[in-house]
This record gives C-alpha cells, structure tokens and sequence, in this order.
C-alpha cells in the first residue's frame, strides 16, 4: 500500500498491480523481514512453472524494488535479500516480408488494417496507437507526440509523420471528438482479438504477435539505411541497446565504413613489401 502511490506516474503501473495481486499468495500476510531468499526463490521457480523467464524477472524486480524502497528509504528493514533473475535469451525479432505484409492488410478488417499500417508506418507501442488522441497529432504540420505519462520510457516522445501514417490518419478525420482508432463509434480496447487472429490464419502468417509490427518498422528502416542514433529516436528507445537487434538485418550498411581503410594503401598494403637490407 506504501509502494503503489509512489510510482504512479510509471507506464507499468496498472501491470505492476496485477502482479502485485498474482504475488498475494505467496506474500500476503507476510512481514517485509519474513520475505528472505527462500520464499523469493519459491515464488520465482513457481512463476517460472506457468509464464516465459523473462515475464518471471518482472515480478522478481517488483519484488526487489519494493524491498530496496523499503529498506533505502523508508527504513523499514535492515537489509534486502540478494535472489538471481533468470537469465533471459536475446529478444526476439520477427518481422515480414513486404509480400506478407501485404496479404495481412488485406485480410484484416477495415479498423485493424489501418492500425497495423499506422504501426509500421510510426513504429508506435500498441498502447500508444490503441490510445491515441486527436489532440496528440498535428497533421499540418506533419507530426504527433506522445506525453511522458503515457510513454513507456517516461518521456515525451515526439514523431514524424510520414505520407504512410498520414494517410491512414486523413481517412479517420472526423469519426470521433477525441480518439483516432474507433470501431463501431466507440474507442478500440483490444486488437489481438479473433479477427486478427483469423486473419493471420488467412493470410499464412504464423507465431506473429501484433507487438512484432514494431519489429517490422525497426527492421525496414535498417534496411533502408537509417542510421542507428535516427532509429533510436524514431522508435523512442531510451538507450541504444534496442537498436543494437537489429544489427544484423542490414550488414551492408557497415560496407562502407569498413572500405574507408581502402584510402590508406589498398593494393599496396595488402602486398607485403619485401624489405632491401641496408649495409
């Protein structure tokens, strides 16, 4: 009850109350000094048993979190108890081919097919596209922000609007006061419904979530050669961590750089040059 208050402004808030609620039957009832070593462990091996090792760390740094404030600064305890997180495998990139992509929009309905090109198109989060208001988006000027309280990283993120994003945009003008995504007159709250779902059935596409459109702009602006400090801005990445994934998917882009060596010899420095003794 101390805890929750304090970080409210936090994009994660809401999830870290669920976990919290998933927590209480491991931790409910229990004093701060009763939760040790022992039970955090029981608690993560028994998460770990239902939900991904890395979904498991984020209870597990709830928890610390928690014990750290507890001890750092309110004072409550004397010390934390120091417990492991799994070690998590690297992130996962899925993207699409052009082709497949195409065949998606086309079995998607109409609602949907517009948010999953607008997502590409801006490489927006699902909430920030799903919660999108009209007082966020400045079509004249060709831009759309997202304030920090509703940005995972905690800050405000501005973006450019390309001609992709700002046609599907022009064509949802006028349906509601306040938010751009409707269905039927009212705001979308869920897009991984049974119509997506279909549609990726439809149109071939397996293991592909609706965070991987995400991926797909970040992968296609690689390939398009957009350097790693633009993407990282583009995708509003605290850090260039996230960037760093997508290294891969366009090794020629490092071509370049590395023939910037060829100035200093080429041929020459290749072909060692037999040295005349000197008497």
């Amino acid at each position: 009850m101390r805890w929750l208050p304090e970080p409210k402004h936090k994009a994660t808030h809401e999830s870290d109350k669920a976990k919290l609620r998933w927590l209480g039957a491991y931790l409910g009832g229990k004093h701060l000094d009763e939760i040790d070593r022992t039970l955090v462990d029981r608690i993560k091996f028994g998460r770990e048993k239902i939900a991904s090792a890395g979904t498991t760390n984020r209870y597990l740094a709830l928890i610390r979190s928690i014990l750290r404030r507890a001890c750092g600064e309110w004072e409550w305890i004397d010390r934390v108890p120091k417990f492991n997180l799994f070690r998590e495998a690297e992130g996962r990139v899925r993207s699409l081919s052009p082709l497949e992509f195409q065949r998606l929009r086309q079995e998607l309905p109409e609602h949907l097919a517009g948010m999953a090109l607008f997502s590409v198109a801006t490489g927006l989060r699902q909430a920030n596209v799903k919660d999108l208001e009209w007082q966020y988006v400045d079509l004249d000027r060709m831009h759309l922000w997202i304030p920090s309280s509703k940005h995972k990283n905690g800050k405000p993120h501005s973006v450019p609007l390309n001609e992709m994003a700002l046609s599907v945009l022009r064509k949802l003008q006028g349906r509601h006061a306040t938010r751009v995504f409707t269905f039927r007159g009212e705001p979308i709250v869920q897009v991984s419904t049974l119509a997506w779902r279909k549609a990726l059935e439809r149109a071939g596409i397996a293991d592909f979530r609706w965070h991987d459109l995400r991926h797909r702009f970040a992968t296609w602006h690689r390939r398009a050669g957009t350097p790693t400090h633009e993407l990282q801005r583009l995708s509003g990445w605290k850090t260039g961590a996230m960037v760093k994934r997508y290294a891969h998917v366009a090794p020629e882009a490092l071509q370049g750089a590395a023939q910037r060596l060829d100035a200093f010899g080429g041929d020459e420095m290749a072909t060692p040059q037999r040295q005349t003794a000197q008497t």
